[in-house]
């Protein structure tokens, strides 16, 4: 399974972002999408690693799924300034991994809700988790939060409506054929 989503990252989102096609693909089913930018710590190269985020008071947070192993978390350790490729747009921000408890079990409750379906592979409802349980399978997952300048809401951004504008295209599309 891992394999796939290696794939799928690396020859799908990651070129679907870089030329734009973000505010097409985030929906509440796949899941809200953004592309992190990092310079590699070891080559100076650059790097981008799709995640799912949650926009909370004018930050972006996202989780690292796979622990603090993660390479891009390693790189953004190394270097926190990094790109954000949000739907329709790119935006700079310094990253600071979260270490509020309350804090982290919001943002990270609203990441696995944007998620779509991969915010239940921790075994859990996501909306319907308490926060204790969520608080324990968040132990070794960082929160990070990415600090944006007047960051704005945008129609393919979670809760945004543009995913309900292109189910009712492909339904015209499918109608008219």
């Amino acid at each position: 399974m891992l394999d796939f989503f290696k794939f799928l990252n690396r020859f799908f989102m990651v070129p679907a972002f870089r030329l734009g096609l973000g505010p097409v693909i985030g929906n509440p089913i796949s899941g809200y999408i953004m592309v992190i930018e990092t310079l590699g710590r070891k080559t100076g190269e650059r790097r981008f690693t799709p995640v799912n985020y949650a926009l909370i008071d004018g930050s972006v947070y996202c989780l690292a799924g796979f622990g603090s192993k993660a390479h891009w978390l390693l790189n953004l350790q190394a270097q926190p300034n990094a790109a954000l490729i949000l739907p329709g747009r790119r935006v700079y921000a310094h990253a600071m991994e979260v270490s509020d408890s309350q804090l982290r079990v919001r943002a990270a409750r609203q990441v696995l809700i944007n998620g779509g379906f991969a915010g239940f592979f921790f075994g859990f409802n996501p909306r319907s988790v308490d926060d204790d349980r969520l608080e324990q399978a968040l132990e070794d997952i960082p929160v990070l939060a990415f600090d944006v300048e007047n960051l704005d809401r945008r129609a393919g951004d979670p809760g945004g409506y543009l995913w309900l504008l292109w189910l009712l295209l492909i339904a015209v599309l499918i109608r008219l054929s």
